[in-house]
């Protein structure tokens, strides 16, 4: 990928604070074009750096109570891209991380309740071919919910 100049930090400082701003507002904001800022954002688009745009929909609206984060070890190591095929298939996992330390992968699932929970567990998780052991962590609160900062240089 081409580098990212001031500009580009800039565009991703202010989308990152409010993604549905009109580019005409960035493009003020940045002392440039519309049509400048609509070039530069796809550019970001296509050069991976950008990776989304929609909303953020809260799973506590859809009846999802309980959010959880699950750590799964593995038989052995190279089983995880068909362990993440199977865990595709399972609607109330929203990620899953290969990771270092004491899992194998991470997964973060949302539940309805503890009886979901408990069906998510032992009845899809657990008979995945290859996951030997799971651990399961229940998020109380999230706390913080932010973008990685994106610093610029102002002049």
């Amino acid at each position: 990928m081409e580098k990212i100049d001031n500009l580009d930090k800039k565009i991703l400082s202010i989308l990152s604070q409010n993604a549905r701003i009109p580019f005409k507002d960035v493009a003020a904001e940045c002392g440039v074009s519309r049509a400048a800022i609509h070039q530069r954002v796809q550019r970001l688009m296509e050069a991976g750096v950008i990776t989304g745009s929609g909303f953020d929909v809260n799973p506590k609206s859809l009846g999802y109570s309980t959010c959880t984060y699950v750590g799964l070890n593995l038989e052995r190591g190279s089983m995880y891209k068909e362990v993440v095929k199977r865990l595709m298939n399972i609607p109330e996992i929203v990620e899953c991380h290969f990771t270092t330390g004491s899992y194998t992968m991470l997964v973060k699932a949302y539940a309805r309740d503890n009886e979901q929970l408990m069906d998510l567990l032992n009845n899809k998780l657990q008979t995945i071919s290859g996951v030997v052991s799971t651990e399961t962590l229940i998020s109380l609160e999230q706390s913080i919910k932010r973008e990685i900062p994106v610093s610029f240089d102002e002049k």
